[in-house]
C-alpha cells in the first residue's frame, strides 16, 4: 500500500545575508497517548468547562465578557484590550532571520521545546540542498529568530538525515532552569570492583545505536485492549505484574544484574532491562492522535 505524503502545516522562508529558502512546515512529532474525557457520572455525558468568578459570587462569565489581565504585584493586575496585544505582536511574515552559525556540539538540547521538519518549497530545492550539505559539513547548525503567529520564537536550524533540515523551537536562556539546583545527592568514592562491574552492565546492554521502533507505549496498549474488551462487553483481564526484590547494597544489586542480562544472554536476548517488542492489542478501537 502506498504511503500518504506528510501534510504541510505552514510555509516560511529561511534568510541569511542576500539568501532565501522558501520551505514548507511539517510537525515532526505528536502525542498518540491514549486521552480521556471528563463525563457526568449521573448520565454518562461530557461535561463542559464554565470559568466561574470567586468574587462575583461564583458568577458564571462567557468569554464575550472576560478580558485579559497581567499579574504585576501578588493580586494586582494591569489590563490589556485585545487591540493592544494584536499592537505589541511581532510582525506576522513567518521568515526564520538566521543571525548566527555555531557548532552543532555547543548546544545543549535540553532547550528544546518543539521540533518541525523543513522541505524545500516551491523554487527553493537548491538553496535548500546547499544549506543542508553546508552545515553538515561544517559541523554548524543554525541559530535565528522566527517570527510567527505575532510571536518571536528562538529557533535552531540544523542539517538532518541525508540532505534534509529540522527546526527545533528552542526555549529562551531565561526560559531553562540551571543543572545547578538540582540537588545530586552527596559524594561517594567508588570501589574498582564497582566500576567494573557498572561498565560491564552498560557493556552487556549497549547496543550499536537507538532504535525507537523497538518501544512502543505500552500503557496505551493495554488501554486500546481494555476499550474493546469492554465495547464487546467483556471484563477486563489485567495480568498483574511480578513484585521486585529491593536491594538496598548497590554492589549485589549490580552483580544480580550482570547475572540476569548474561543468563538472558545466553536465552538469546539482550537483557532483562530491554522492553520487548510489542505489538498493538487487536482491536477496532484505535488511539486518539493529534498528528496533523
Amino acid at each position: 500500500m502506498a504511503t500518504m505524503a506528510a501534510r504541510a502545516t505552514s510555509s516560511g522562508t529561511i534568510s541569511f545575508g542576500l539568501v532565501s529558502i522558501p520551505v514548507k512546515f511539517y510537525t515532526a512529532a505528536s502525542s498518540e497517548q491514549a486521552s480521556f474525557n471528563m463525563l457526568h457520572k449521573k448520565c454518562g455525558g461530557r461535561v463542559k468547562q464554565q470559568y466561574i468568578c470567586p468574587t462575583d459570587d461564583n458568577e458564571v462569565v462567557e468569554r464575550s465578557d472576560m478580558m485579559k489581565g497581567y499579574e504585576y504585584a501578588r493580586g494586582q493586575y494591569v489590563t490589556f484590550s485585545d487591540d493592544e496585544l494584536k499592537a505589541l505582536e511581532a510582525e506576522r511574515s513567518n521568515s526564520i532571520d538566521i543571525a548566527e552559525f555555531v557548532p552543532l556540539t555547543s548546544v545543549d538540547f535540553v532547550s528544546v521545546e518543539k521540533t518541525y521538519y523543513l522541505g524545500p518549497d516551491k523554487g527553493g530545492d537548491k538553496a535548500y540542498r546547499l544549506l543542508s550539505e553546508s552545515m553538515t559539513k561544517k559541523e554548524m547548525v543554525a541559530v535565528g529568530r522566527w517570527a510567527s503567529r505575532g510571536k518571536e520564537q528562538l529557533v535552531l536550524i540544523r542539517p538532518y538525515g541525508k540532505d534534509g533540515i529540522v527546526l527545533h523551537q528552542l526555549y529562551y536562556a531565561t526560559e531553562v532552569r540551571a543543572f545547578d539546583e538540582i540537588d545530586t545527592g552527596a559524594t561517594f568514592k567508588f570501589s574498582d570492583k564497582e566500576h567494573d562491574l557498572a561498565e560491564k552492565l552498560i557493556e552487556q546492554l549497549s547496543s550499536e545505536g537507538f532504535e525507537p521502533e523497538k518501544y512502543s507505549d505500552s500503557y496505551s496498549d493495554r488501554v486500546a485492549a481494555a476499550v474493546q474488551q469492554k465495547v464487546e462487553g467483556k471484563e477486563i483481564t489485567v495480568a498483574p505484574e511480578a513484585p521486585k526484590a529491593q536491594i538496598i547494597d548497590l554492589f549485589e544489586a549490580l552483580k544480580k544484574s550482570l547475572s540476569a542480562t548474561a543468563a538472558s544472554a545466553k536465552d538469546g536476548e539482550k537483557g532483562p532491562l530491554r522492553p520487548p517488542k510489542k505489538t498493538a492489542p487487536k482491536s477496532d478501537v484505535k488511539k486518539k492522535s493529534s498528528k496533523a
